[in-house]
């Protein structure tokens, strides 16, 4: 018999609680066993029920259906118990599903080679009644914990990501901030290493952008702020083109896959788009409208490249470019500035 048919008083076993679904798998080579523990089990509630005679039909359903729950004979025709208990966790690839042996042996050997290959539990037959409900109610709190977990997982990973962003982003132009400009040039400078593909990097200054402040005040100097995020937005077409604010009126540009010629291009489009934009900037020595300088570096990172390089390379063009005037952009590399372009 597969239950036991012991006379002591055994309280009235109870359904599983209501909730989501609940399956399993009983692997039993003797059918009068195996359907009287599917019998039980649909007693107690089970929503879904696999039967397999042997391992491999257990391991095809398994991987078919994935169950919440395995009951396992451990002496089963071919393969034995332990055999499927450690294909069906290497099957698993990081998920974990409880596997309860079941055998007429109550051997400590027995148990002790379960838990080896990956078992949970173990019930002696004949099962009682109360004992197999006892399991499932167990395995059941144990698989909803494990879904609620993995729920406060996922979420929990979702507001980390949305953290980061919010701490990455510069409040007033929506751009990337220094932090998220920091982190984003030390990875394009590694993968561009890697790719043996060039770099660019920019700084730009808005021209005379204390006279802005002084004459029309900070709020006004706060919409300008917003305006050039805007069109450096707009500039930064492909995915991986990134456009920040530095600090202050000082903002950056970092332009993968860009070489020397194709970042003086993207420059003189950008101090073009801001030429149409006309801000009004009244009181500029260089005119009526808000003007930018800028300074460009464009490499192939080697081993010897890192950001704060980078940065200082551009820091020193763009201070280049305001030596030669301002309302340009300069490159080393090129040894040319916005200016001198548009002459040739």
């Amino acid at each position: 018999m597969p239950f036991s048919s012991s006379n002591a008083p055994y309280p009235a076993a109870e359904p599983l609680p209501s909730g989501n679904a609940f399956s399993v798998l009983v692997v039993e080579d003797q059918g009068s066993v195996r359907a009287a523990l599917v019998a039980e089990l649909r007693r107690a509630g089970v929503s879904k029920i696999f039967e397999a005679p042997e391992g491999q039909a257990a391991l095809h359903l398994f991987k078919t259906h994935r169950p919440d729950l395995v009951l396992l004979d451990i002496k089963l025709p071919g393969q034995d118990g332990y055999w499927v208990a450690q294909q069906m966790r290497e099957s698993e690839a990081g998920d974990w599903t409880p596997i309860i042996f079941l055998s007429g042996l109550d051997n400590e050997l027995d148990v002790w080679r379960g838990i080896e290959v990956g078992g949970d539990d173990y019930l002696v037959k004949p099962v009682k009644p109360i004992v197999l409900m006892a399991k499932l109610r167990a395995m059941r709190r144990l698989l909803d914990m494990r879904r609620r977990l993995v729920l406060m997982s996922a979420e929990l990973h979702a507001a980390n990501q949305r953290l980061n962003e919010m701490v990455e982003i510069d409040a007033l132009t929506g751009l990337v901030n220094r932090r998220g400009f920091d982190r984003i040039l030390h990875n394009e400078i590694l993968a561009a290493r890697r790719d043996g593909t060039p770099l660019t990097l920019m700084l730009c200054d808005l021209d005379h952008f204390k006279l802005f402040n002084d004459t029309s005040g900070h709020v006004q100097g706060d919409a300008c702020l917003k305006e050039v995020g805007r069109l450096l937005r707009e500039v930064c077409v492909r995915p991986r083109d990134v456009a920040s604010r530095y600090g202050g009126e000082e903002f950056a540009l970092i332009l993968p896959n860009t070489p020397r010629s194709g970042a003086m291009t993207f420059a003189r489009a950008l101090g073009q788009l801001l030429k149409v934009r006309a801000i009004a900037h009244a009181n500029s020595p260089l005119g009526d409208i808000l003007t930018l300088s800028g300074g460009i570096t464009t490499c192939v990172p080697d081993d010897s490249t890192n950001a704060e390089s980078m940065i200082m390379r551009a820091d020193q063009a763009l201070y280049a470019a305001k030596a030669q005037g301002r309302n340009r952009f300069f490159s080393f590399e090129m040894q040319m500035d916005t200016v001198e372009q548009l002459r040739n």
